[in-house]
């Protein structure tokens, strides 16, 4: 993490507006990136595999695929990077395997558009965490995580009414939002100095090993599925993988780690809207303005950040 200012010194804001204008085509890869993210959640809940296995072989399947690229034209990088970043990165991907250990299960515990609500949360642990290293939040910012979990308590609620494995489900999901706000702020602090595909690979390949651990340690079936079930666990990893995180790790280190964990709220209503169309999981009527309200803090969030 950034080392502390000196206590001379003003507090940094969260979300400060930047000197330069926030490029174009990393909005845009964001944008692609979003659209990954969001048909995750659907594809995991109707692939007929363990959750933990399922993030597992898409990790596997990542550096299988990204590795032989960067041993060929980032070898010389992989060989100097420093201690510290290595063990950021890698602490990055410890971080990721978590947050996919909590939230893949969940979407087996709740519904896609509870537990992809929940999940999208991270931007407010995200600045929670910056501001325990003194990145100091405006007070729009504030507010938008009031109404934002008193969101999540709505949600919450609506789930508790169902079932408490739902409720479980929503505390999962909850976690993993935790786990993808340190994954983000630690990938965009490795950015600053190495390569998106280097870090990539350290990371998916971190996540893969925590994940096996996690697999073995829980008795986890890791084959013996129908074709179509592996056909799936590809699309996820090209849709959510490389054209989800991977994209988010190219433009964390430009569009800064507000910004772009502030855009996964998008993957709210992208979820939901294909959960609802491809497997008929249309939420209960409490659960929208529970979903507005959330999406309402992080709306506030993104635009004291902007200011």
């Amino acid at each position: 993490m950034p080392a502390a200012r000196p206590a001379t010194a003003p507090a940094p804001t969260a979300g400060a507006s930047p000197s330069h204008p926030l490029p174009t085509l990393d909005l845009l890869l964001l944008a692609v990136s979003i659209s990954g993210i969001s048909l995750s959640g659907p594809l995991i809940s109707a692939t007929a595999a363990p959750a933990l296995a399922i993030a597992f072989w898409r990790n596997v399947m990542s550096v299988g695929v990204i590795g032989p690229y960067a041993l060929l034209r980032h070898r010389a990088e992989l060989r100097g990077i420093g201690r510290r970043a290595l063990l950021l990165a890698a602490a990055a991907g410890a971080l990721l395997a978590l947050h996919f250990a909590l939230w893949m299960p969940s979407l087996r515990m709740t519904s896609v558009a509870s537990a992809t609500a929940l999940v999208t949360t991270s931007p407010l642990w995200t600045i929670l965490l910056m501001r325990l290293f003194g990145t100091r939040a405006p007070r729009m910012v504030w507010l938008g995580m009031g109404a934002a979990f008193a969101g999540v308590l709505v949600l919450t609620g609506v789930d508790l009414s169902l079932s408490p494995r739902a409720l479980l489900g929503d505390a999962l999901a909850l976690g993993a939002g935790l786990a993808a706000a340190g994954y983000m702020l630690l990938g965009a602090e490795v950015r600053k100095t190495v390569s998106t595909t280097a870090y990539t690979l350290v990371c998916y390949a971190t996540t893969a090993v925590v994940l096996l651990g996690i697999c073995l340690a829980a008795g986890t079936r890791m084959s013996g599925w129908p074709a179509g079930v592996w056909w799936q666990i590809v699309l996820l990893m090209v849709a959510a993988q490389f054209l989800g995180h991977s994209l988010s790790n190219r433009v964390v280190r430009t569009l800064g780690p507000s910004v772009t964990s502030t855009a996964i709220l998008l993957e709210a209503p992208g979820a939901a809207l294909i959960a609802a169309l491809w497997l008929g999981q249309w939420p209960p009527a409490a659960a929208y303005p529970a979903v507005v309200l959330i999406l309402l803090g992080l709306v506030l969030v993104a635009r004291a950040g902007r200011r």
